[in-house]
């Protein structure tokens, strides 16, 4: 398999550059979560995919993800969460709870997410910037993007903070000086994403509820690879944003493989692409993740592939083998993810799933 070189100019700065630059688009606004048409919103691309490039295989993922089978059955049968209650998150950080938050404040969209699918959204005080799902989340009060506002997040006096330590390493630092209780997060990894979100359930006295999501979760996960197994695997390359792929180690390379594709960029992490490496890789499929424009504007991302020279000849682009899927879903480390996968392996397998 050939495989995408890397940046030749110091990847780390195009990285923080690239996401600079995602965060700008994120700024638009969502079509799809509000009238199901048109493109699916690019808010918070940045802090999606890396929140996903930081949310986890952690100890304490691990650890809750093996607290008792998911599902319905464990779901009715969880217990509920013994207080006082101590756990360690991805930073190896021990957090004591002597009761369920009652006042939770979210630095990332994935994990506003957890909290409304656990049922605890009324206790959420306060959320990021580019937090727009479930439409409850969108009116709630504002503390920022990467970049919080560490003032009000402590005006707000919250008694839980959940945010992604890579994505939002110095808030997290400042606001543990402060005192406050921040539960970090940083799955790489399906089953850290179900660990990470059985973990919240456990904090917030959310156990079954949390039980039937990741069951849901793991049987969607069931459901595709049961589906694809003995299916052919394409070649597939993933641009998440216009000249980004991820490869290897992160969450996203995972999805393409549950999918029953195999995924071109075989590098480590989220990287700008080299065009011409794409061409010599040759995918099958090309799979891109919306965006939201204006009416009668092009995907940024689709412009970009149509219009890079030489591509026209890649297997993909010649075959209209090109995908467009709903970004929130495929780039959040939450609930959701059931549904990224699900949408890139009816893209991938469209024969297979009815």
């Amino acid at each position: 398999m050939n495989s995408l070189r890397k940046p030749t100019i110091r990847k780390a700065a195009l990285l923080l550059l690239g996401m600079a630059m995602l965060l700008l688009a994120a700024a638009c606004g969502t079509d799809k979560t509000e009238n199901g048409n048109g493109s699916a919103s690019n808010q918070a691309a940045a802090s999606n995919a890396a929140n996903g490039a930081n949310g986890g295989a952690n100890a304490s993922g691990e650890t809750a993800a093996n607290q008792g089978s998911a599902g319905g059955e464990a779901g009715a049968a969880a217990q509920a969460t013994v207080y006082p209650l101590t756990v360690k998150d991805a930073t190896g950080t021990d957090l004591t709870f002597d009761a369920a938050p009652q006042r939770i404040v979210t630095l990332v969209p994935s994990e506003t997410e957890i909290v409304y699918a656990l049922g605890a959204g009324d206790a959420v005080a306060a959320v990021d910037n580019y937090s727009n799902y479930p439409k409850e989340a969108a009116d709630k009060p504002k503390i920022g993007d990467m970049n919080a506002d560490i003032e009000k997040i402590v005006s707000l006096k919250p008694d839980l903070v959940l945010a992604s330590y890579s994505m939002s390493q110095a808030v997290v630092d400042k606001l543990r000086s402060l005192k406050l209780p921040v539960y970090a997060s940083d799955p790489k990894t399906y089953d850290a994403v179900i660990g990470k979100i059985k973990q919240i359930g456990a904090i917030l006295d959310k156990p079954a509820e949390a039980a039937a999501v990741t069951g849901h979760m793991e049987q969607v996960r069931q459901q595709v690879t049961d589906a694809v197994k003995d299916a052919p695997k394409p070649n597939v390359y993933l641009e998440f944003s216009p000249g980004w792929t991820v490869g290897k180690g992160e969450f996203l390379d995972e999805l393409i493989t549950l999918a029953g594709g195999t995924n071109v960029a075989t590098e480590a992490g989220w990287y700008e692409i080299d065009p011409e490496a794409v061409v010599k890789a040759n995918p099958d499929d090309i799979v891109y993740a919306s965006m939201t424009v204006k009416e009668g504007e092009k995907n940024p991302i689709l412009a970009a592939i149509e219009s890079r020279p030489g591509w026209k000849s890649i297997h993909a682009i010649a075959n209209n083998n090109l995908f467009e899927v709903d970004q929130d879903p495929l780039t959040r480390v939450g609930p959701r993810l059931a549904d990224g996968l699900l949408d890139v392996a009816k893209k991938l397998h469209p024969d297979l799933f009815h």
